[in-house]
């Protein structure tokens, strides 16, 4: 997925639209820390961690609507309706899952 990615940015560096390929660098970057964060994590600290995913999440989806409250373009709004979405199925999952072990 990084290679994918690298490609990606590389292709993009040579167009005129440098803020597209800023974004990209700091997603590929936070792809990277995440996944490395996140497999080297003891199973003692996964119930903590998973409850900060879940205000993570809250965050992303508030984020969202604030893109979407503004016009940025097309391909803006798709990504908040994407990142919505899917920050909305951590945080229903996430009260699902606790109120099963509960």
């Amino acid at each position: 997925m990084v290679v994918v990615a690298f490609v990606a940015i590389c292709g993009l560096s040579a167009s005129k639209d440098t803020q597209l390929v800023g974004a990209l660098v700091i997603f590929v970057l936070a792809c990277v820390v995440g996944y490395t964060v996140i497999w080297n994590v003891t199973p003692a600290l996964h119930t903590p961690l998973m409850s900060v995913t879940n205000a993570i999440s809250g965050i992303i989806f508030i984020a969202g609507l604030v893109q979407l409250s503004n016009n940025y373009g097309a391909v803006t709004e798709l990504v908040s309706m994407i990142a919505m979405f899917v920050a909305t199925i951590n945080i229903v999952g996430g009260f699902l899952s606790r109120s099963a072990c509960s």
